[in-house]
């Protein structure tokens, strides 16, 4: 039977019965947009990253558009992130009117390398947007004191982080305002599109909820220009129920990613490497090996999938080709991307499938050790 890299119909059966009562409370309640299950969950999530306020929205991408928005993030303003991350992390910022500005990576665990900030920041630096990737955390006390230092906000893009934790704090809680995704892929995953702006403050998280409707604070009035982003009630409902699980989510990937490192050890692949002070979510297992290509192709045969995050570096990619960047600009970042691939991971994959995968591996990386 093939192996996917992701999977979510193992789970659904686990799962079905609480998420078709969810879906049934939702039909039966007679409301479907911003009703009592957003709310539920917005404070339940809110609370579960030790935060006070949670904003449901459409995406993960409007979250970190609208957490811009509510942080007065516009024309004229730069803001730092990197380039090793999905298209949206950057496209939210220039949806703003701001221009992205990029740092390179620390190689051993692909995330921000916050030694480089202040080297990036101008006078028109007004945001940095560390990006926790695979499920670990940037080096947040690094981008807080110089953020402090210089004056500017923090936005955490928390997509690929649900439940992880640097120094016991979760993702999320060490910025100005963060940026959630609960696309079907991630850690906590619905079964569509939705995402969540969480923050301590008060007036940020009141104006996120104004920019979602509209601008409206009362029916068919906008007090400021808006925009239509709203959480619905199905997919709150579903992700309400499913929260309860997340730390089971998370210790089970935790687990398997233990299993990984293990059977792998002694492969010629490099492995992911945590930090000290993190709690690992593995959201994705990110491998590397500079005969990447050879080995999907070779796994393929074999009727199993792996995936790259990301591929292609998005300071060299046509569209975004005006800021100006060229090829060799961030060393480690291109380094990097020419080698990382991203094994199944998912709370469902039984062991047997990830026994398969191994030793799958260990054949295809002895041919090519080889020289074969």
């Amino acid at each position: 039977m093939p192996i996917p890299v992701w999977d979510y119909r193992g789970e659904y059966a686990v799962e079905r019965e609480t998420i078709l009562e969810a879906v049934e409370r939702v039909f039966r309640s007679g409301r479907l947009i911003l009703g009592g299950e957003v709310r539920a969950f917005e404070q339940r999530f809110a609370d579960y990253c030790g935060l006070r306020f949670g904003v449901g929205v459409n995406s993960g991408t409007d979250a970190l558009f609208i957490a811009l928005k509510v942080l007065g993030i516009g024309s004229g303003d730069e803001v730092i992130t990197v380039a090793n991350t999905a298209v949206p992390t950057v496209s939210a910022i220039v949806s703003t009117g701001a221009t992205p500005r990029f740092v390179d990576i620390d190689p051993a665990t692909h995330l921000m390398d916050a030694d480089q900030l202040e080297h990036a920041i101008t006078p028109r630096t007004t945001c940095v947007l560390p990006v926790h990737l695979f499920g670990q955390c940037v080096r947040m006390e690094r981008v807080q004191a110089i953020s402090r230092k210089h004056g500017l906000f923090v936005l955490e893009d928390c997509a690929q982080a649900h439940g992880a934790t640097r120094h016991g704090t979760m993702a999320g809680a060490m910025s100005d305002v963060a940026a959630f995704s609960f696309y079907p892929t991630k850690i906590l995953g619905g079964y569509g599109d939705g995402g969540m702006v969480v923050t301590n403050d008060e007036a940020l998280a009141a104006r996120a909820r104004r920019l979602r409707m509209y601008g409206m604070e009362r029916e068919s009035f906008a007090e400021e220009h808006g925009y239509n982003s709203r959480l619905d009630e199905l997919h709150a409902a579903i992700l309400l129920t499913k929260l309860d699980r997340l730390d089971s989510y998370v210790e089970r990937r935790r687990a398997l990613a233990a299993r990984y490192h293990e059977a792998l050890a002694e492969t010629s692949l490099v492995l992911p490497q945590t930090d000290d002070a993190n709690l690992h979510a593995y959201y994705l297992f990110v491998v590397r090996h500079p005969k990447r290509d050879r080995i999907i192709d070779e796994l393929a045969k074999r009727d199993i999938a792996v995936n790259v995050s990301y591929r292609w570096p998005i300071h060299l990619m046509p569209a975004y080709r005006w800021l100006g960047y060229r090829e060799g600009d961030l060393v480690y970042t291109e380094r990097v991307m020419q080698e990382v691939f991203s094994l199944p991971m998912y709370p469902s994959l039984s062991e047997e499938d990830q026994d398969r995968v191994c030793a799958s591996l260990h054949e295809i990386l002895q041919i090519i050790d080889d020289g074969r």
